[in-house]
């Protein structure tokens, strides 16, 4: 490389500053526990949940 062909001393510390700038610090720490989501995969349906000995008894009894 020759003396032309290098760039500006200038422009390296500014073009260091502006990746200091951008990429100088790691993003927050995220918990594991805030990378998973829980909920349900049908929602709750009362009717069909109830327990009814009755129905039971003739469904299955008799």
């Amino acid at each position: 490389m020759t003396d032309q062909e290098r760039p500006e001393p200038d422009t390296d510390v500014a073009a260091e500053a502006a990746r200091h700038l951008r990429f100088g610090a790691l993003p927050e720490r995220i918990r594991p526990e805030d990378m998973v989501e829980t909920r349900p995969a049908t929602e709750h349906d009362p009717d069909r949940d109830t327990y009814d000995p009755d129905a039971f008894a003739i469904r299955y009894g008799l």
